[in-house]
């Protein structure tokens, strides 16, 4: 007969052992964050004096609107960078709180310094295609980075958070807007070829941030409905050596009531789910979709 301690020994082992997760070190976070703010900034400046500004592609946001003016005036775009970010800065403060942060403010100094200091390096190519697709490349590249850190770097996305904040427009429709305004009046000031330059480097820009944020890799997720649920779940987790989430369903037309497998995987496993499920059930019904990012045990750590 087992006494209480030896008891207490074998339900201690039977169970998994768990890695805790360490305490985070704030300060050691914090500037990891302040870091990659300003290295983001820095490929920003560098990228669009490389290759935005040397070729006259003004792609939205404050950095197109110092380009117009450039061309209009001959100010130096980093004048008028600051004078765009640091008034809006305070004005964003003002109207929507102080929850923008050091980080904002930081960004919105540093980058037209960057943008300044920069000024004299020579451009590594004058055809206008090539500049919107590297430049928008390399824009999109520090702004992840930026984004990785927390940050903003300020301009006209704090606009569009003010218009959203009082009009009820969707941020992004608003910076939509807002870029919009900025490459149409491209087309009428510079030239409609530009403009068609400056959506094309404003394109490359987005899909840049995406990948930044979320990483290239894509995992795919599969809803697997079959009346053969538990031969499938153990094939898929002891073959597969996946985990799975089971839902409650019900059939639109027969009203009768349906399990519906869940399972995540990664794109070099995708062939064997399908081998495994035509083997044990032809008949199921297999919904698989792409999913851009996967947090948890098995795939990407939380906060990487």
């Amino acid at each position: 007969m087992d006494t209480l301690e030896s008891k207490e020994n074998k339900e201690t082992k039977s169970k998994p052992n768990r890695r805790l997760p360490k305490p985070v070190n704030r300060k050691l976070q914090m500037t990891i964050e302040y870091a990659l703010v300003i290295l983001g900034s820095f490929i920003v400046a560098i990228s669009f004096n490389l290759f935005l500004l040397a070729n006259q592609i003004a792609s939205g946001g404050v950095s197109g609107i110092s380009i117009l003016v450039e061309q209009l005036t001959g100010i130096q775009p980093a004048f008028t960078q600051w004078g765009f970010n640091i008034p809006l800065f305070v004005i964003g403060t003002m109207l929507l709180g102080r929850r923008f942060g050091f980080k904002v403010l930081l960004s919105s100094i540093v980058l037209p310094l960057f943008v300044y200091l920069t000024r004299d390096w020579p451009a590594p190519t004058d055809n206008p295609l090539l500049a919107s697709i590297y430049g928008g490349m390399g824009i999109g590249l520090g702004l992840g980075i930026v984004y990785r850190g927390r940050g903003s770097t300020g301009g006209l996305d704090l606009v569009a958070q003010i218009i959203h904040r009082f009009t009820g427009l969707s941020y992004p429709l608003s910076v939509a807007m807002l870029d919009g305004i900025v490459i149409l009046c491209a087309g009428v000031l510079l030239s409609p070829e530009k403009a068609l330059y400056a959506l094309i480097g404003l394109f490359v820009t987005s899909k840049m941030i995406d990948a930044v944020q979320v990483g290239f890799g894509f995992s795919k997720v599969a809803f697997i409905i079959s009346a053969q649920t538990e031969p499938l779940t153990e094939a898929i987790l002891h073959e597969l050596d996946r985990g799975l989430t089971k839902w409650d369903g019900q059939g639109g037309f027969t009203k009768e009531g349906r399990t519906v497998l869940m399972v995540v995987v990664g794109q070099t496993e995708v062939s064997k789910l399908k081998a495994i499920v035509k083997r044990v059930d032809p008949t199921a019904f297999v919904i698989i979709s792409n999913t851009n990012e996967v947090l948890g045990e098995g795939f990407k750590l939380h906060g990487s």
